[in-house]
């Protein structure tokens, strides 16, 4: 029994120690150390109010599928700055080459920026973020900032240089390691001015001193010699022989020696003097190039905000060009939507206007043509009968238009003729003769007002008189022909 027992038990045993070895490996793997060059972030989920957990050395333990890592170099970065036309605080631009050497910060607040902004982004792409920063906080820097605190007092520069990139690069995980700004130059030679003003003043306080050195060297000079020969001539004085020679001596020697020493000291003070003149003259020459040094500068300047004003009234005027224009062109596209709506309006009248013409016309002429119809069809076999009562229909429209041609005439002289007639022994045809030719003279006369020549065949006048003249009485058995003739 107990070796059944135990060959039972060592198939559950040997499931233990497997599963105690897979988690064992498991921690082993999820266990993640941080190198000291590196910072370690973890990922996932790490706490209520937290988007990461970062760590700089030791390690920390992965939970699977909730957790996951990376990793963001210490390594630093060095970025150039080449700085060119940045304003500074009296309106000269300068030129600021510089070298700064940046890298993710280990402080826990920053790391976690770092950890939120730069997680996952190469070299390249930090370094272009902070090259924007750097580029931004260096203009504002100069902007607040003269020239000769920028060029001078260097400290001073870089300690703001430092205060201000730093502070924006926390916030997005990195930190400042060094800066180095190269030689600082402007472009209307301002800063070159300044440093020849300074070795020309260092120059000429130089040779102050040395002409300074120069007199108290000539003064001492002079003062040992008299003291010299005056103890030489004391000392010969004392002697017994020739103290007058030697008084005399000593007298003309002390004469030499001051007149020597008053040359000396004159000799120094018109040094002096040649020095101060140079000194003078080197400052009046420093001053008169810092002088000009400045107008240069501020004609820049002014010639700078003229042409940003030139600048500026050229954008508004073309701004303005370019609104009056689309404006127009929009005036004018409406204008000519305008017109074409009202010649597509007045079209569309005529076009009406006819339509409707023709549909009348149409109208008119189908209800004559149905006249006309109906017309025929009463007159039956007498079809030549249509065209005279067409005629008789018309005839009130003839005589009115007949009426207003002759309406605004002026006429003179009118006759009025009757052709007459005998009893009934005459034919109709002699009486139409006798009437015809009877009403020849009125017929001229009218012809005569009216300035028309009648044709041949009607005779003359004369002939017409002739014509109708009364015939010779008639006999007692014969009836006088009767004809009236009025004329007025």
């Amino acid at each position: 029994m107990n070796e059944v027992g135990g060959l039972t038990f060592l198939p559950l045993i040997g499931v233990i120690v497997l599963i105690v070895a897979f988690f064992f490996t498991l921690v082993v793997r999820q266990y993640k150390r941080c190198p000291s060059n590196r910072v370690l972030v973890v990922y996932g989920k790490v706490g209520a109010e937290q988007a990461a957990k970062c760590l700089h050395g030791g390690g920390t333990f992965i939970v699977p599928l909730l957790q996951d890592f990376a990793y963001l170099s210490l390594e630093p970065l060095t970025i150039e700055i080449d700085l060119t036309s940045a304003l500074s605080m009296k309106n000269i631009r300068v030129n600021v080459p510089s070298t700064f050497t940046i890298g993710i910060s280990t402080q826990h607040d920053i790391m976690n920026n770092a950890a939120e902004r730069l997680l996952g982004l190469d070299e390249r792409e930090v370094s272009h973020q902070a090259q924007d920063i750097i580029l931004g906080q260096m203009r504002l820097v100069i902007a607040t900032l003269s020239i000769e605190e920028i060029n001078q007092d260097r400290e001073k520069f870089l300690d703001l240089v430092n205060k201000n990139v730093n502070f924006e690069l926390n916030k997005i995980g990195l930190e400042v390691i060094n800066v180095n700004i190269r030689d600082i130059t402007d472009e209307s030679g301002y800063i070159e001015a300044i440093g020849r003003k300074a070795a020309s003043e260092a120059v000429n306080k130089a040779k102050v001193e040395v002409a300074e050195a120069d007199k108290d060297g000539a003064i001492g000079e002079a003062t040992a010699n008299r003291e010299r020969e005056v103890m030489v001539a004391n000392q010969s004085s004392e002697s017994t022989s020739g103290q007058k020679e030697a008084e005399r001596n000593q007298r003309v020697r002390v004469a030499e020696i001051e007149a020597h020493a008053v040359t000396g000291e004159n000799e120094s003070r018109a040094h002096i003097a040649d020095s101060e003149a140079d000194l003078e003259e080197r400052k009046a020459t420093a001053k008169r190039r810092g002088e000009v040094a400045r107008a240069s500068a501020e004609r820049d300047v002014l010639l700078a905000e003229k042409e940003a004003e030139l600048a500026r009234l050229q954008k508004e005027e073309l701004a303005r060009q370019q609104v009056e224009k689309e404006k127009i062109q929009v005036d004018a596209d409406a204008e000519a939507e305008r017109i074409r709506r009202v010649a597509q309006g007045e079209a569309d009248a005529v076009l009406a206007k006819y339509k409707a013409e023709a549909e009348g016309t149409q109208s008119v002429l189908e209800a004559k043509a149905s006249g006309y119809e109906g017309l025929l069809r009463i007159c039956g076999d007498r079809k030549d009968l249509a065209p005279a009562l067409l005629l008789i229909e018309a005839l009130p429209r003839l005589v009115a238009e007949q009426v207003k041609a002759i309406q605004d005439l002026k006429i003179d002289k009118i006759t009025v003729w009757d052709g007459g007639a005998k009893g009934g022994d005459t034919g109709a045809t002699a009486g139409f003769l006798r009437g015809l030719i009877g009403s020849l003279p009125p017929m001229h006369d009218l012809a005569e007002q009216a300035g028309i020549d009648l044709p041949e065949v009607l005779g003359r006048v004369k002939d017409a008189e002739e014509a109708s003249a009364p015939p010779p009485k008639p006999g007692p058995d014969d009836e006088p022909p009767k004809q009236a003739k009025a004329a007025g």
